[in-house]
């Protein structure tokens, strides 16, 4: 059984191993701790976009873990906050609960990159709501960008994505008005 597991946490992790090596490297823990700043676009499946948006984040550690506060703010002026929980699991394993997320989010690095992926409840109490989220991440050789690519998937299909960027530190960002 324990070969198993093994053999199966392998090649979970088997797309990161490319970027083994790759500087700087992300420890998406030590990243995300203090302010970070992130502006990206909600896109179709097709990749026209549908909708910008920006997010404050804030992580202070706590018992082992990182707790993440995301507040989320949308061209149309809706907001919405989620508010995660990581822990480093392993050498490069990095597991996470939030509100929304259905069971656990886990996510592997190597060098610069990040893979994460979970399922998320977009309306609670509807399971026709849930779509699995794939991110894909990369730690720009600043140490202080972090390009995310997000795909969605509903029933296997591919339904959407975001293209995300997020800044550490304390700048202010830019507000988004909707487009005239």
């Amino acid at each position: 059984m324990a070969v198993g597991i093994t053999a199966l946490t392998s090649c979970a992790d088997a797309p990161t191993q490319r970027f083994n090596g790759a500087s700087p490297a992300f420890d998406p823990i030590a990243y995300f701790e203090g302010p970070t700043h992130a502006w990206g676009v909600l896109e179709s499946r097709d990749g026209t976009p549908r909708s910008r948006f920006r997010a404050d984040l804030f992580g202070r550690r706590d018992a082992g873990a990182l707790v993440l506060t995301q507040d989320f703010t949308f061209e149309d002026g809706r907001s919405q906050q989620r508010i995660w929980r990581f822990h480093r699991v392993g050498a490069h394993r990095y597991d996470a609960t939030a509100d929304g997320v259905i069971g656990v989010a886990t996510g592997y690095v190597h060098g610069n990159a990040f893979r994460w992926e979970y399922t998320l409840q977009l309306k609670p109490g509807n399971p026709l709501t849930r779509v699995r989220m794939h991110h894909w991440m990369y730690l720009a050789g600043d140490g202080t960008t972090l390009i995310n690519r997000v795909t969605i998937r509903k029933f296997g299909l591919q339904v959407g994505g975001t293209t995300e960027y997020f800044q550490r530190g304390a700048a202010v960002m830019p507000s988004i008005a909707a487009p005239p």
